[in-house]
């Protein structure tokens, strides 16, 4: 049994403040020099580079489509080992999940599944009294969820707060913290969320900074410690990545930098215990591959806010094509699917697939089942995976690639590219599930 404090942030809805306050609660704790481990519901890349910042750990998902909910609890204790305490920020409205599959993937089905209590962040500007029928109605839908506390946000007055804490007595639900009508904290965003830490670091330390000074200023610190603190114990052990021992190491090159910022941390540990020398490096700025690469890894990020200079680069950009050329295995997300076409909205990208890409004003977003229909350096054809859609860009294909994935929702379609001994998708995946996936990959990085 491991006893971790634990409460996790959800809101009745996007846009309420959670990520203000589940940020700002990870920094004011790291600040009363306690160890934060910052988790975030769903598959969602940016939030949890400013749980980094404010914790000075890696921040890490918790998603029981991607993973399955078996996993959800045993990568908690992962990412929290050594902590003393853990914030995990919710997704959407408290019991929002996957379409169409009911609780699951909700930051309520998380919830239960860590067994940690629930504080409400409810936008309050419009309403007073009603605020107890809201609460009321999040903490009594399911029995399981235990909605312990509320954070009062976008309170306008002393006389606004005290209707608002009268209401929320005589339901009684603790008020665990009043956040006042504020200049919001700057956090600017684009076209698919806040702007990446990676982008922006200096003006994110003061955004999370500042994060930190309202939940301070405005919440019961004790309080919300002690509610983390009365989490019980939990009878899982801690997820480990599966070691193979190996001789050589051979040397896995994976994108970061700003054009490149979505990728979760377990999928380098798995590289790691799979037996590769995992070596990053920045494609806006690096001019070569790091030495000795035997297989590239390009995630997410943001690839057509630098298209520009993704194309002036042009010695990593031949540097890649040759990788690719020699058959190195070569796995690619999204952002990394869009960086191997030959142009991308008219700039010339690697040109290891024949296929352009364009931005597109239509957002595609959303979980997907998938199924590989091409074997390739990450799985056999008939694995099933689960993924993550979520970008506003087009890929036109040319001729040459076989298909990567069948998916089978919203509508019965494949997806994505192999190519020798490339992979390159649209779908985010999630390694954890099919520890298989890293394994395969270095062997082949081995091999070829």
């Amino acid at each position: 049994m491991t006893s971790v404090p634990r409460l996790v942030v959800a809101a009745p809805s996007s846009g309420s403040g959670k990520t203000t306050v589940a940020t700002g609660l990870m920094a004011a704790l790291a600040a009363r020099g306690l160890a934060v481990s910052p988790h975030k519901v769903g598959p969602d890349y940016i939030d949890p580079g400013y749980h980094a910042l404010a914790t000075g750990r890696v921040g890490r998902n918790l998603d029981a489509y991607l993973c399955g909910a078996e996993l959800v609890a045993p990568l908690f204790l992962h990412g929290a080992r050594g902590c003393d305490i853990a914030v995990v920020e919710g997704v959407m409205g408290l019991y929002d999940g996957a379409a169409g599959e009911g609780e699951l993937a909700s930051t309520a089905h998380v919830a239960k599944l860590l067994r940690a209590p629930v504080v409400l962040v409810v936008d309050a500007a419009k309403q007073s009294r009603s605020v107890a029928a809201l609460v009321h109605g999040f903490a009594s839908f399911d029995p399981q969820v235990q909605v312990a506390g509320v954070i009062l946000n976008k309170v306008g007055s002393d006389r606004h707060e005290e209707l608002l804490r009268e209401a929320l007595d005589s339901a009684g639900m603790p008020v665990l913290g009043v956040l006042r009508r504020a200049p919001q904290v700057d956090t600017p965003s684009r076209h698919l969320g806040l702007v990446p830490v990676a982008e922006r670091r200096d003006q994110a330390l003061e955004a999370v900074a500042a994060m930190a000074a309202q939940v301070s200023a405005g919440c019961d610190m004790d309080a919300l410690v002690a509610l983390a603190r009365s989490a019980g114990a939990m009878a899982q052990t801690a997820w480990e990545a599966p070691v193979h021992p190996s001789g050589r190491r051979p040397v896995v090159a994976v994108a970061g930098g700003p054009a490149f910022t979505f990728s979760y941390a377990e999928h380098s540990e798995l590289l790691t215990a799979a037996g590769a020398e995992v070596v990053a490096f920045d494609p806006l700025r690096d001019e070569e591959l790091p030495e000795g690469t035997r297989g590239l890894v390009v995630g997410g990020g943001f690839p057509e806010v630098y298209a520009a200079e993704l194309s002036a680069n042009e010695p990593l950009r031949k540097a890649v094509a040759d990788l690719a050329a020699g058959g190195a295995p070569v796995a690619a997300e999204c952002a990394g699917l869009l960086y191997l076409c030959r142009e991308l909205d008219g700039m010339p990208m690697c040109g290891v697939l024949d296929a352009t890409a364009r931005m597109s004003e239509r957002l595609t977003l959303g979980y997907r089942d998938a199924v590989a229909v091409s074997d390739s350096v990450l799985a056999g054809a008939g694995t099933r995976m689960r993924g993550h859609e979520f970008h506003r860009t087009v890929v036109e294909p040319g001729a040459g690639a076989a298909p990567a994935w069948g998916v089978r929702a919203p509508e019965r379609r494949v997806e994505g590219f192999v190519q020798r001994g490339v992979h390159a998708s649209y779908l985010h995946t999630h390694w954890a599930s099919e520890p298989g996936v890293a394994r395969r990959f270095v062997e082949r990085c081995r091999t070829s």
